[in-house]
């Protein structure tokens, strides 16, 4: 069993009990401590007033959605609890929304439960990893590891946890280009995800650290990876 300080105290959002419960029990079991809501607007309240090491949130919710529920937390609560989606649909669409809107990853439903575990712990990780307190600054981008924040040309750009910390060792090793498969094993490790998340998260960050910018930084090298860069005219 795994140690209940090491495994960590996690939110569940999910207004079907029998996932609920049966996650719950499972996670219980494996040495996690669980709090329960059933709708969002619950959630939201117990995710902005306490705090846990990680939350299983269902994307479709009664009175509060999923994906609202990601946005305020992020925005509103300014909370950087690492959240894991559920969802039912498995669309490139649905998954971009979801983590968009905050979350750290996703699991499409019907889902196995040592899966859903196993991703928990990954995010539980990353997340108590010391995160470098130096400032790095490129152009008119800023980053604050250590603070969680960002921003450009003096306006403070809304990223998730996941999207800070691509940022962070893209600006670390900038102007190198850094690999896919070296930002895979540094943010997962050995928990890699599916094709689609690095991709979900590029994307997530391009739109916030470019598209309202003259100047775009994140910069795609075919066949090598990606890096921030000010290029210059």
């Amino acid at each position: 069993m795994q140690d209940k300080e090491q495994a960590g105290l996690v939110l569940i959002i999910e207004d079907n009990r029998n996932i609920s419960e049966m996650v719950g029990e499972y996670l219980e079991g494996r040495g996690f401590e669980i709090d329960y809501a059933v709708d969002g607007i619950d959630g939201y309240r117990l995710a902005s007033e306490n705090t846990y090491d990680a939350i299983v949130l269902d994307l479709m919710l009664p009175r509060l959605d999923g994906v609202e529920v990601c946005k305020r937390l992020r925005s509103e609560a300014r909370k950087a609890t690492p959240i894991l989606m559920l969802t039912a649909r498995d669309t490139l669409d649905d998954k971009l929304t979801g983590l968009s809107s905050g979350a750290d990853d996703y699991l499409t439903k019907p889902f196995a439960i040592r899966e859903l575990e196993a991703r928990l712990h990954a995010l539980i990780r990353r997340d108590r990893r010391q995160i470098g307190a130096e400032s790095l600054r490129i152009g008119d981008l800023e980053l604050d590891p250590g603070a969680m924040r960002a921003t450009r040309d003096g306006v403070e750009l809304q990223l998730s946890p996941i999207g800070l910390r691509l940022l962070s060792i893209l600006m670390r090793e900038s102007p190198r280009v850094v690999s896919r498969q070296e930002i895979e094993r540094e943010i997962w490790g050995d928990d890699l995800p599916d094709s689609d998340t690095l991709r979900s998260h590029l994307y997530n960050l391009r739109k916030v650290v470019d598209k309202p910018f003259g100047r775009p930084l994140l910069h795609t090298v075919q066949s090598a990876g990606y890096r921030v860069a000010d290029l210059g005219d």
